[in-house]
């Protein structure tokens, strides 16, 4: 993949990424980045970053409509959030979620769900969470030629039957999960969210399988990483922000700061001042 140094010395691909890309870079060791993303402006900035993959989430749900679970979000609400990050990701690959209730009754289900999201929105791949389980949805979707991303490990639209925010793959429960591993690469999958998930048992189902995984709380030793962009940068969200993710800057706090200056300052009459005055 080719990269050059952005004016401000970040290495931003020069073309279009592509999923055969990624999977060049699992062969070679080279691993890449994954962030969320649902607006325009969001994905622009970090296209400029140089990250190679942006996911509209359904964790849209949550950080920008206010739902307390993943499952109220829509399909059409997914589609509006994910058509604007098209438009600002620039040589990102761009991946769209398919909500809770979109995929899971029938394959015909499913293929239309995703036909519907890529067209209206023209994002490159779909992702879907659930393992063997959901083998029959995935070799479908690739049949109809739409490219899959798997998600195993915790899925999060299966919280409530999960009993909640728990590891997967624990002990005796890490053959089930390189089962579904097995069997979303069999059913044709081009990539793999592995969440909430040992280190040791990421790290076996990297290199067991062909397929890139992309972490998120699985370890170091994942193809790519992902997190949800509030998380990496502490702004405020609705929920709970997980013992993985790590903060790279206090944007929360640098927002509200700023809004408070604003406020002041209207508030005493400074602004807007001359300056700013035609």
């Amino acid at each position: 993949m080719a990269r050059q140094d952005s004016p401000r010395g970040y290495m931003v691909p020069t073309k279009q990424v592509r999923i055969s890309d990624l999977t060049a870079r699992k062969a070679s060791g080279e691993k890449w980045a994954m962030l969320t993303a649902y607006d325009y402006s969001t994905a622009a900035a970090f296209a400029e970053a140089g990250v190679e993959c942006l996911l509209v989430g359904d964790s849209a749900a949550n950080v920008v409509f206010g739902y307390d679970q993943t499952q109220q979000v829509s399909l059409e609400e997914m589609i509006f959030l994910a058509a604007g990050v098209v438009r600002g990701a620039g040589n990102a690959l761009v991946i769209a979620d398919l909500p809770f209730g979109t995929y899971e009754a029938s394959d015909e289900q499913c293929v239309k769900s995703a036909a519907e999201m890529m067209r209206r929105s023209g994002a490159a791949m779909i992702k879907i969470e659930g393992g063997r389980r959901m083998a029959p949805r995935i070799k479908a979707l690739t049949e109809a030629g739409i490219p899959v991303c798997a998600h195993i490990g915790f899925t999060p639209q299966s919280v409530n039957q999960l009993s909640g925010f728990k590891v997967q793959g624990r002990g005796d429960s890490a053959a089930q999960l390189l089962d579904d591993m097995a069997a979303v690469t069999e059913a044709g999958a081009e990539m793999v969210v592995l969440e909430m998930v040992p280190a040791d048992v990421a790290k076996q189902a990297t290199e067991q399988f062909p397929i890139p995984t992309i972490g998120i709380g699985a370890g170091p030793d994942t193809d790519a990483q992902v997190l949800v962009w509030h998380d990496m940068v502490a702004l405020p969200e609705h929920g709970h922000r997980p013992k993985f993710a790590k903060q790279w800057a206090q944007v929360g706090a640098s927002l509200t700061d700023a809004a408070a200056s604003y406020k002041r300052e209207v508030a005493e009459g400074t602004f807007p001042a001359e300056e700013h005055c035609f």
